[in-house]
């Protein structure tokens, strides 16, 4: 049976200078225990980076902290764990999250998310280090190193009164923020090769997308960041095809690479030594389909290569082989 890839342990991966300067923040915050606020978009990689400030300076345990999933009447119990009888269905003692990350370091993920009556809490443990779980009487001190981090605007957040701002200028302290993947393009060959090598751990199988298909990875924008890279690759190797490997491929980045195959056809006509026969692609309509005007396309420039295929790959700026599959799949060929 095939395993989940998991996201424990994972190393920084890149190149770019924006990643070797990810690096070197990461090793100046491993140095102390200050609090360090991380901020990015979705998928960017936060928890990574958080495992990768605690790997450089092991003390204790690592314990990420899922402040999006603390909902209810139970997340103080969660947070700070609660004594035998505080309340209905406490029947005994119960360690909270906080009280597990003593000596090592909490990772409060989304701290966007934590309800304003946690924030108060929150800011109690940054300043004095306490916590009371509930019923107690007793104030305990904990050393932990608190890692906090957010997809979110904090300081929109503050302005409509969902954050604190004291606790915001107490966790702001040593503040990372992660690039997103659309700016560090020329990582993503790296990356795949790292997902591929991971999801081949987890027991899927192994292939080499090839080509075409890492060509249209990395022109890919992922607005899902590296999460989504990662989840395509294991989704690919999951449902691979040697003879159709892009059918696994996500159909937002389908369409997007399909449509800018359709602009460099519409440019082709400009190229010096075409055909002086018509070669003209329709402007995209909203009645016709990327498939529809992709095949239009295609049909037009091989009219306009006399039905020579090298030719017409050029002018389409593709592979042979893709315009091989692109012409079997539209019944051209």
């Amino acid at each position: 049976m095939n395993r989940a890839v998991p996201d424990a342990a994972q190393p920084i991966v890149g190149r770019t200078p924006v990643i070797d300067n990810l690096r070197r923040l990461i090793e100046k915050a491993s140095r102390n225990r200050l609090p360090v606020l991380l901020l990015g978009e979705s998928g960017t990689g936060k928890e990574v980076v958080a495992r990768a400030i605690h790997d450089a300076n092991p003390r204790g345990q690592f314990v990420p902290i899922d402040c999006g999933s603390l909902v209810g009447t139970l997340v103080e119990s969660d947070l700070f764990g609660h004594v035998k009888g505080s309340f209905s269905g406490a029947q005994e003692n119960k360690k909270g999250l906080v009280e597990v990350a003593d000596g090592g370091t909490a990772f409060f993920d989304e701290i966007g998310d934590l309800p304003l009556e946690m924030q108060v809490k929150l800011l109690r443990l940054l300043q004095e280090r306490q916590f009371r779980a509930v019923g107690a009487l007793q104030w305990r001190t904990v050393d932990l190193r608190i890692i906090a981090a957010t997809h979110r605007d904090l300081r929109a957040e503050i302005a409509k009164g969902r954050f604190r701002e004291d606790l915001y200028f107490r966790l702001n302290v040593f503040t990372i923020r992660l690039p997103p993947l659309r700016d560090r393009k020329a990582d993503i060959p790296l990356l795949v090769d790292h997902f591929l090598e991971r999801a081949r751990a987890a027991g899927l199988p192994w292939f080499d997308p090839g080509p075409d298909t890492r060509a249209r990875l990395s022109a890919y924008d992922w607005p899902g960041n590296v999460r989504e890279l990662k989840n395509a690759i294991e989704r690919m190797a999951a449902m691979h095809s040697e003879h159709h490997p892009e059918t696994a491929l996500p159909s937002a980045l389908v369409n997007q690479s399909r449509s800018a195959d359709l602009e460099r056809l519409s440019a082709a006509v400009a190229v010096e030594d075409a055909p002086t026969c018509e070669f003209v692609v329709r402007p995209k309509s909203p009645v016709f389909t990327i498939s529809e005007s992709e095949r239009n396309a295609i049909e037009r420039a091989l009219a306009a290569a006399h039905g020579e295929r090298g030719k017409t790959a050029r002018l389409l700026g593709m592979g042979r082989t893709t315009l091989y599959r692109k012409m079997k799949e539209y019944g051209l060929d």
